[in-house]
């Protein structure tokens, strides 16, 4: 039997303890930390309240991306500030109930990313292949449709989490040696079997690469579109525009895939460089969707100029 003070159901709180091997420039990379979550907070508040005051924008494109800005401000707001208080304040410890917490918002917003960056893309879709139809398809109806299953499945995959954490018991160890609190890093502390949270964790995941593989069907299907445009200069914008909506893809998917198969196979992999790769999907994209479908959207940049300089307009 396992002495009492070597295992608690819920101990009272955890320690972060950021980038393992690198505390000795922790305060320096808090700098870059701060620059990005200032950039997400302006972009994506500017772009929630660009699409709300402006009444051309109430349009299904602009929707979904109000959508994405939401979470983006969730996902950095649940991760960053936590960071820099680990960086510079040495703030490491998070009480059990928060850690939780922020586990869930993680989860539940890396999970809204995914989703909505899958209705993005056939989005994009529909109105490049299928222009004439594009009004009849995404009715406010739909629209409507779509944004409750966007939450419902989100919330069917992800809130499991919550309960397969809470029925673990937890060693005497209470060090998470990450910066932000999730599924397998916790599950990792307790004294019990984790076979049943890994094998969750595994079916949760597929869920977003079936994500990623309509998001690949939607622009091989784009880019067959855009191949087919007389003039090479609408190719070339097209493709421009195709090629940065990849790129923040690629930001959020692998970094995801890098951290979660590390979590189980690779083992080998340096410690800082697992959480650096797992830091990315969670920091980067929430700062780089308001620039890549905000300010390189016409109606978005026009919209924020007239703001900045209503003389010129």
């Amino acid at each position: 039997m396992l002495h009492p003070n070597k295992t608690q159901l819920h101990p009272s709180s955890f320690l972060l303890l950021g980038i393992p091997g690198l505390e000795d420039v922790h305060i320096w990379i808090g700098f870059p930390f701060l620059a990005v979550y200032l950039i997400a907070l302006l972009g994506n508040i500017t772009i929630l309240f660009v699409i709300q005051t402006e009444r051309s924008l109430h349009q299904p494109m602009f929707y979904f991306l109000a959508m994405l800005a939401f979470t983006d401000l969730g996902l950095s707001t649940a991760t960053i500030p936590k960071m820099l208080g680990i960086f510079w304040f040495s703030l490491r410890e998070i009480v059990f109930g928060a850690c939780i917490t922020q586990m869930y918002t993680i989860h539940i917003c890396t999970g809204l990313e995914s989703v909505v960056l899958m209705v993005m893309a056939i989005d994009r879709y529909i109105a490049i292949c299928n222009p004439l139809r594009y009004s009849m398809v995404l009715t406010s109806k739909v629209i409507a449709i779509l944004g409750i299953v966007i939450i419902f499945r989100t919330l069917v995959f992800v809130t499991p989490l919550i309960f397969l954490i809470l029925r673990l018991p937890f060693c005497e160890v209470r060090i998470i040696p990450h910066t932000y609190c999730e599924h397998m890093g916790l599950a990792k502390l307790s004294c019990a079997s984790i076979r049943v949270n890994v094998i969750y964790g595994l079916i949760a995941f597929s869920v977003g690469y079936i994500d990623l593989s309509v998001i690949g069907f939607s622009y091989v299907q784009i880019l067959r579109a855009v191949f087919h445009l007389p003039s090479w200069d609408s190719r070339l914008k097209a493709l421009s525009t195709c090629g940065s909506h990849v790129c923040i893809m690629l930001a959020f998917y692998l970094p995801a895939l890098f951290s979660f198969m590390t979590h189980r196979f690779g083992h080998n992999v340096p410690h800082c460089i697992h959480i650096l790769l797992a830091n990315l999907y969670v920091v980067v994209p929430p700062a780089l969707n308001p620039i890549i479908y905000g300010v390189r959207t016409k109606q978005i940049r026009e919209r924020v100029l007239r703001m900045l300089n209503p003389k010129s307009y």
